[in-house]
């Protein structure tokens, strides 16, 4: 569910360096112990997806599926231990810890925390009509909106009543700005930002809803996106490898990875749109990492940057989802997604962007532990499957082997 393309597709290469690059890569962390013998293969059964009980390379596993280049972060005992980089960013240059990935719907996952920073400084509420804090555009009242306003509780969670819609524009007649989308004006070409159904009602997964807090943000503070959370995020932990800005500012020259298809080609990316909030962050894992390392921290109130309030927020269970994950009942926190109970709980997201890139965070916050792995392949979540399966295996995650008979 959490695969959503920021620009146009629906939601959800090129390997001649996988295996020559592998030596120089190996040296960045891949032969550590995390992933040294290999990974669980994930196969496709009648009862649904399993894991098997052999190991295989890595490096074979991303030429297997034409995943051309995959960068992970390891977390355990509250700090990244390990940092995995193997394969090619593009046809010249491999990955490696620097290497900037599109991390697509992981996106919301730190536009979230921003909105939570704000929420825990009084400068926003969870509970008021957003109509308030919008001064370039208002979200038009009808039926559904007049005694249940949006909020962003309810943005954050995806029960606006907004709709799941993509992005799309005429390129001809110029990239719309960020009021065209939300208006669903021309040259922008996707479902306005008017309420579908009631507020409160239903979750649907909703990117123009992650659309809409990008506006309330930069009307609120006057200021673009990608400032606010480089002064809310980014510097405070240090993430200095991390943008919402594309094309990517001279300082990043060379570190993007480029996405590829299922068939491993090499494809423009889509990041042309303003809308940046729901899906357009560019980032390392080792960068995700100290924010979620960050978070897990806060939960235990041992974070200097984050209360523990703000973890708690993220992380409440504000309605169950309609669908399992990952083999387990799911549930809609404030910014991402929940599995598990007590000890056990874990928050994630995931995410994919067209033409193929993928990423996922997982944590659990009581442990301590978790990854974030990224792929710029379309083909990247089967394999970043695997790596969660073995890395759950190899590191006695509380809750992980999904897949396991």
């Amino acid at each position: 569910m959490f695969k959503l393309n920021p620009n146009i597709v629906l939601f959800p290469l090129t390997l001649l360096c996988v295996l020559s690059c592998k030596n120089n890569n190996e040296k960045l962390g891949v032969e550590k112990e995390d992933l040294s013998n290999g990974i669980y293969k994930i196969i496709d059964s009648d009862s649904g997806k399993v894991q098997s009980h052999e190991l295989h390379p890595l490096a074979e596993r991303m030429e297997r599926l034409k995943v051309p280049g995959v960068s992970i972060a390891v977390i355990d005992d509250f700090t990244t231990n390990n940092l995995i980089a193997l394969g090619s960013s593009d046809s010249l240059n491999s990955v490696t810890k620097s290497t900037m990935f599109q991390v697509a719907s992981v996106s919301k996952y730190v536009t979230a925390v921003i909105v939570h920073q704000y929420v825990s400084k009084g400068l926003l509420d969870l509970d008021t009509d957003v109509n308030q804090y919008l001064k370039s555009w208002k979200v038009p009242e009808n039926e559904l909106t007049k005694a249940n306003p949006i909020t962003l509780r309810l943005l954050l969670s995806h029960q606006s009543g907004l709709p799941s819609t993509n992005f799309d524009f005429d390129a001809k007649a110029g990239v719309p700005s960020l009021v065209q989308i939300l208006e669903g004006q021309y040259p922008a070409i996707n479902k306005p930002a008017f309420p579908v159904e009631k507020p409160r009602s239903t979750w649907a997964y909703s990117n123009i809803g992650y659309a809409l807090i990008q506006q309330i943000l930069e009307d609120v503070f006057a200021k673009p996106f990608q400032q606010i959370a480089k002064e809310t995020i980014f510097n405070p932990l240090e993430m200095y490898s991390s943008t919402f800005e594309y094309p990517l500012p001279s300082n990043f020259s060379n570190r993007e990875a480029k996405p590829h298809d299922k068939l491993g080609h090499e494809r423009p990316p889509q990041l042309d749109l303003p809308a940046k909030a729901q899906g357009g962050l560019l980032t390392t894992p080792e960068d995700l990492a100290k924010l979620t390392i960050e978070i897990m921290k806060a939960y235990h109130n041992d974070s200097e940057i984050f209360s523990k309030e703000t973890a708690l927020r993220l992380i409440h269970k504000e309605s169950q989802l309609p669908f399992s994950f990952y083999n387990q009942k799911a549930f809609m926190g404030l910014g991402v997604l929940l599995i598990g109970e007590n000890e056990k709980t874990a928050f994630l997201h995931n995410g994919y962007n067209s033409p193929g890139s993928v990423c996922i965070v997982i944590g659990f916050p009581e442990v301590g532990k978790g990854t974030v792995i990224t792929a710029n392949s379309a083909n990247g979540e089967e394999l970043y499957l695997e790596i969660i399966a073995t890395l759950a295996h190899n590191l006695n995650w509380p809750n992980g082997e999904f897949f396991k008979k």
